[in-house]
């Protein structure tokens, strides 16, 4: 399969919203778009399984490399393993809902479409990126709509968010790039001549010296795009201030592509200094976890909770990728792709309930199942899966990370697994907490006339649903698909005492 198609889709359907004239034709390509583009993905999905079982060990399939800048050494070069493979299908179900969810959007809607699957299109071009500089053209590609969609369509303190937002990402980006622009260096001296190869830096062999001072620049880089604690300010402000669609797309991917970073590049290519950096990884992450856990239980606005509670939930990836075992890492993506479903199902619900109640204060609410029974439905099963409820995808993802962390030996590791683990109490807590106030009890009488979902939002919330129960009901093909790519240095284990 030739995996341009998948950045080739997005443009074509870029080029096809600047030729409408009204919001009927753009969100009408936009859609078709967005279902072509799904339907290449489970391709991809069909020809990668049907390859792999045919014998075919390579690390990467499908690959494609043209000179780009041949004076740098710099390619259009792109391959998938399994990780790639699953993180696409991940954004192709996401930018879906999401354009099935701002089907009203009246406000500059050609605009507004426009720039949804421009983030998209630089989603997947990083997944399929096998050298470094074009991946971080793919990265960069999707800061700036992102400021523009919370700043023009948000609300609340939008302009402040979109540019806290832009200048933490750009940021993060700046210590990514300084990374890239080492590893490019390094492997001059010690490779075969300056690369941004990812597969020829991963085997250049780098000393631990240079390891340890190109690691912290990059996996610092992509976890502040992950909302890694002490560097999460800017997921609840900019969740909280953006439209429906962007806040799905920049919590159930946009915060992906920094956990990818993080395992397919830090990780990957510097695993000894990653081991020795181990410990503050996991401290780091335990803190986030807890943090934002404990955080969420304060909030009154059902959106800033959900923020909140995103900076919690990928504090489980960053944990999964700092444990350095096989296992813990395949919960990672695991947790990646669940939390990114869960979290674009949950931005969802909440923009469908203010968009007829007009706020977002849970006490405010009350009794909504009454008069919205399908949005309610819909409310509750993202809830159970942030809580983690057997047969939902949040289930399956956090015992995995729980698994692969209680493998490795030490007191330290143990505690901060269990700490992990008893999160979930106070995930618990306020999820519930706010079905019961937004959901139940008495109806009040000015929502008495609320409609429930209309079909674009009903079709949104079953492509989401779906996603969910599949990987929570039948969760090894997807298990399998990711463990087969984890990195080699993550098993045996090679964690460092401390």
């Amino acid at each position: 399969m030739n995996l341009t198609l998948l950045v080739l889709v997005p443009v074509i359907t870029l080029a096809g919203i600047l030729l409408v004239k009204n919001k009927g034709g753009a969100r009408t390509v936009a859609l078709i778009g967005s279902v072509v583009q799904l339907g290449f993905s489970l391709l991809l999905l069909f020809m990668y399984g049907t390859e792999r079982k045919s014998g075919n060990s390579t690390d990467f399939l499908f690959e494609t490399k043209q000179v780009w800048f041949e004076q740098w050494n710099i390619h259009y070069h792109t391959g998938v393993d399994g990780i790639s493979v699953a993180m696409i299908l991940l954004t192709s179900f996401v930018v879906l809902a999401g354009v099935l969810v701002s089907w009203n959007v009246e406000k500059l809607s050609r605009e507004f479409f426009f720039l949804l699957v421009f983030l998209g299109t630089g989603a997947y071009g990083f997944f399929i990126s096998l050298d470094l500089f074009t991946m971080f053209f793919f990265f960069e590609l999707a800061v700036i709509p992102k400021y523009l969609l919370i700043a023009i369509w948000g609300s609340g303190r939008k302009e402040y968010s979109a540019m806290k937002l832009a200048l933490m990402l750009m940021g993060g980006s700046s210590l990514v790039l300084a990374g890239i622009f080492g590893l490019y260096y390094y492997t001059g001296v010690y490779g075969n001549g300056s690369t941004f190869n990812l597969i020829e830096i991963a085997e250049a062999g780098i000393p631990l010296e240079i390891q340890s001072f190109l690691f912290p620049l990059m996996f610092i880089g992509f976890a502040v795009l992950s909302a890694m604690f002490p560097f999460h300010t800017w997921a609840p402000d900019g969740h909280s201030s953006a439209p429906t669609a962007a806040s799905m797309f920049l919590a159930g991917i946009s915060m992906k592509l920094g956990g990818y970073g993080c395992l397919r590049l830090a990780a990957n290519l510097f695993p000894e200094a990653a081991a020795e950096y181990s410990f503050y990884i996991i401290l780091l992450s335990i803190t986030g976890i807890v943090y934002g856990a404990v955080v969420t239980l304060f909030q009154k606005d059902i959106k800033l909770m959900n923020a909140y509670s995103s900076v919690s939930h990928c504090g489980f990836v960053l944990l999964g990728i700092g444990m350095m075992t096989k296992t813990a890492a395949t919960g990672a993506v695991l947790q990646m792709i669940s939390h990114g479903v869960m979290t674009a199902l949950f931005f969802a619900v909440i923009g469908m309930v203010y968009e007829r109640t007009h706020t977002r204060i849970g006490s405010q609410m009350g009794g909504l199942l009454k008069v919205m029974p399908f949005i309610g439905t819909l409310f509750f099963i993202a809830g159970l899966t942030s809580l983690g409820l057997p047969g939902f995808s949040g289930f399956v993802a956090e015992m995995t990370v729980f698994v692969g962390s209680f493998q490795v030996p030490g007191l330290f590791y143990k505690a901060a697994t269990v700490l992990a683990c008893a999160s979930i109490v106070v995930t618990a807590v306020y999820i519930l907490r706010a079905a019961g106030v937004t959901l139940m009890g008495p109806l009040k009488e000015e929502h008495a006339t609320l409609t429930d979902a209309a079909w674009n939002e009903k079709a949104a919330g079953a492509v989401l649903v779906f996603c969910i129960v599949v990987m929570g009901s039948a969760p090894w093909w997807l298990s399998d698909l990711i463990q087969a790519s984890i990195p080699g240095s993550f098993e045996p284990l090679i964690i460092l005492p401390h």
